[in-house]
């Protein structure tokens, strides 16, 4: 097809450069450069001035379409159409390229066989890839901090990656984008987008490139579940309150277990001090006891009965020495009889007191 077309269009090319034609006409506005979507049309305009004789048309080096000003365009292929204009003394021819390939980027070149400036523009293919977010609906609770992510597949080049909260822009630092070549020249995109949501907040995630008119767009739904958090809350609550009965209750147990030990020490304490006071009472008790026998075994009881020994005494000698003398047959009439008076023994007293069964205490007067 290719050596069809320069076939058809190089003897147009040379009978549009033979010299001795006598005229001259230049370029006045040349193509410019365009960037659009893959399968859509690509149209780049070539204007010149008054007297022009042919316009080439030169895609990626290789002449795609002629116009003539005799005959009009001459199309070789149905990718490659043409419009043409004319203002006054200017005439345009429109390039217009169908169904746009990520292959076709590339130079574009409008020729009229003179030198000119400004003749040739750049044609970019964009692919605008897949954009979605895993989930479309998400439930959070209050002060959760959740991780959203976005994905992009099949895009060239690769995207730029933004996100809106109910239509504001959220910052930078709160996502991180990370691209990655994919296949037949594509590239792929993930943004991770981290934040605490304090409501229902539909988030938003836009992928743009030069030539889409505007962001490819993914939107997710969070919704603030107020069930949940006072669900959290009241965990929360009564987790603190069991940490903090545990607590109390521990530190009453201590508390109670010191009481008890103490109330025990003071018993035992008290039981040793009054062992040891009785034990000092049955002292004083015996001892008391004792000294009142000894009070008594020394006063004892009077005895009517009793003589004192001088007087005893004293009525005997007189009782002898009114007695006539006795003699004895054996002895002399000149011998003295001399007679002492031997004392007599005091009776022993009988304790007037109880004997105890236990301890029996003899006691002599003298």
């Amino acid at each position: 097809m290719e050596s069809f077309q320069k076939c058809i269009l190089l003897p147009l090319i040379l009978t549009a450069s033979l010299p001795g034609l006598g005229f001259c006409y230049s370029i006045t506005k040349g193509p410019e450069n365009a960037t659009v979507l893959a399968g859509s049309e690509a149209r780049f305009n070539c204007t010149v001035s008054a007297g022009w004789k042919v316009i080439i048309w030169l895609f990626q080096g290789s002449p795609v379409l002629t116009v003539l000003s005799s005959q009009g365009s001459v199309e070789t292929t149905e990718r490659f159409t043409s419009r043409n204009y004319s203002t006054g003394d200017e005439f345009t021819s429109e390039l217009i390229i169908h169904n746009t390939q990520l292959s076709d980027s590339g130079r574009i070149e409008c020729s009229i066989q003179q030198p000119s400036e400004n003749n040739f523009a750049f044609l970019s293919v964009q692919v605008n890839g897949s954009l979605l977010i895993k989930n479309s609906t998400l439930t959070v609770k209050d002060n959760q901090t959740i991780e959203i992510v976005c994905e992009a597949l099949g895009w060239a080049p690769a995207p730029d990656i933004a996100w809106m909260t109910n239509d504001s822009w959220v910052d930078k630092s709160s996502y991180v984008t990370q691209q990655s070549p994919g296949s037949h020249g594509l590239h792929n995109a993930l943004s991770t987008l981290t934040l605490t949501p304090r409501d229902t907040e539909v988030l938003t995630c836009l992928a743009d490139i030069e030539a889409l008119p505007s962001p490819q767009n993914a939107s997710v739904t969070l919704i603030f579940d107020n069930s949940a958090t006072e669900n959290y809350y009241s965990e929360d609550n009564t987790s603190t309150w069991v940490i903090v009965l545990a607590v109390v209750l521990s530190f009453l147990g201590i508390v109670l277990l010191v009481v008890l030990v103490v109330v025990a020490v003071r018993c035992c304490l008290k039981r040793r001090g009054s062992t040891y006071q009785n034990e000092i009472r049955k002292v004083s008790a015996e001892k008391k006891k004792e000294g009142g026998l000894e009070d008594r075994q020394r006063s004892g009881s009077e005895n009517l009965g009793y003589i004192p020994e001088e007087l005893w005494n004293t009525e005997h000698s007189s009782g002898l020495s009114s007695l006539p003398p006795v003699f004895s047959k054996f002895a002399g009439p000149d011998d003295n009889l001399h007679i002492s008076s031997v004392p007599k023994a005091r009776p022993q007293r009988r304790p007037d007191y109880p004997i105890s069964p236990k301890k029996i205490r003899n006691v002599t007067l003298v």
